[in-house]
């Protein structure tokens, strides 16, 4: 979901620009909570299980921060977000890091003055329909009525589309997954279209998923991280190489079972460094030397991640496609810990 920046640029960049940013880490050290900003429900990605406790992807980065900073993964109170107010709860200080599938582009990097702290999902946007509507391509979607989340640039990339494939399509307005949800289960449209992981997000739980398929087409690139308020390169730096430890050890070898034994020390320097048995990157960071050792113990590696939370043996049954590591065809690259 992907919110456009033409709309209230100039008030969230100003937003931004009135705060005091540069004390991030201090602010959350004295709160002792991590303020994360999340989605409103998607299911794998963040949403709360039946305790009232956040899970998933997304929510499991603020969690592995928590854990480098404050050395406690629960320590994190996360703000529910839209794709219309969560520019605003980032810009404003309500939250210190937003992670909801928030698709990096240039002009909220550079026009909104976010930072965005890495890619932690490949993604692209797709097309959902029922079995019965009886078509197999996106290109058979002529006079097809649309869900579609306001203020995103999904909006967009679904005119583009289907002008430059010469088709017609009546959209149906939506603000939330929620609503869209209810929208298409009760025929009011079509089609949904969002982000590819959010469709199988969003068909992982209903009860008759089998009868919801997933188009082939692909027609945007979505890099989707997390970010953080420009003017604190600190706060950056310890957000994304949080985020590089996790799919560094997952390359290492490094899991949560191991993590105690690996960091006793190994052959392997980039692994000692990372586990702060050498060198003082933490320092660096301006956090303890065990910093990694926290954050990976909280969630797991990448790998681990990924798998529990929205893998092919979850309800969401994701690939790794685009996800895999370097090493094995994927997009995924940690920069070297030293």
């Amino acid at each position: 979901m992907k919110k456009s920046v033409f709309l209230g640029t100039l008030s969230l960049a100003a937003l931004a620009a009135g705060i005091t940013q540069a004390a991030t880490l201090d602010d959350v050290k004295a709160r002792g909570t991590l303020n994360c900003g999340v989605s409103t429900g998607v299911n794998g990605f963040s949403a709360p299980d039946a305790q009232g406790v956040w899970q998933g992807f997304d929510v499991s980065i603020c969690r592995a921060v928590a854990a480098a900073v404050l050395k406690d993964p629960m320590k994190v109170n996360f703000v529910s977000t839209t794709g219309q107010t969560r520019f605003t709860a980032l810009a404003s200080g309500e939250v210190d890091i937003l992670a909801r599938n928030t698709t990096w582009t240039l002009s909220r990097d550079a026009d909104l003055k976010f930072t965005f702290i890495g890619v932690n999902y490949y993604d692209g946007q797709g097309f959902m329909v029922k079995k019965d509507l009886g078509v197999t391509s996106a290109k058979e979607l002529e006079g097809a009525t649309v869900c579609i989340q306001t203020g995103t640039t999904t909006e967009l990339n679904l005119a583009d589309f289907f002008k430059a494939n010469n088709l017609k399509y009546e959209p149906v307005p939506v603000e939330t997954n929620a609503e869209a949800q209810q929208q298409y289960l009760a025929g009011a449209c079509d089609v949904y279209t969002t982000d590819a992981s959010g469709l199988a997000a969003t068909r992982g739980g209903f009860a008759d998923a089998a009868n919801h398929i997933i188009l082939p087409e692909i027609i945007s690139k979505e890099p989707l991280g997390p970010l953080v308020r420009q003017g604190d390169d600190q706060w950056a730096d310890i957000g994304r190489w949080v985020l590089n430890a996790l799919i560094g050890a997952e390359e290492y070898g490094i899991t949560a079972a191991n993590i105690d034994e690996m960091a006793k020390g190994t052959e392997n320097p980039e692994i000692n460094r990372l586990l702060g048995k050498e060198g003082e990157l933490g320092a660096m960071l301006g956090l303890d030397n065990d910093w990694a050792i926290h954050a990976i113990k909280a969630v797991g590696n990448y790998g681990e991640l990924f798998e529990a939370t929205i893998g092919e043996q979850t309800p969401i049954g994701l690939a790794r496609g685009l996800n895999a590591q370097w090493t094995q065809g994927g997009l995924l690259y940690a920069p070297p810990f030293r």
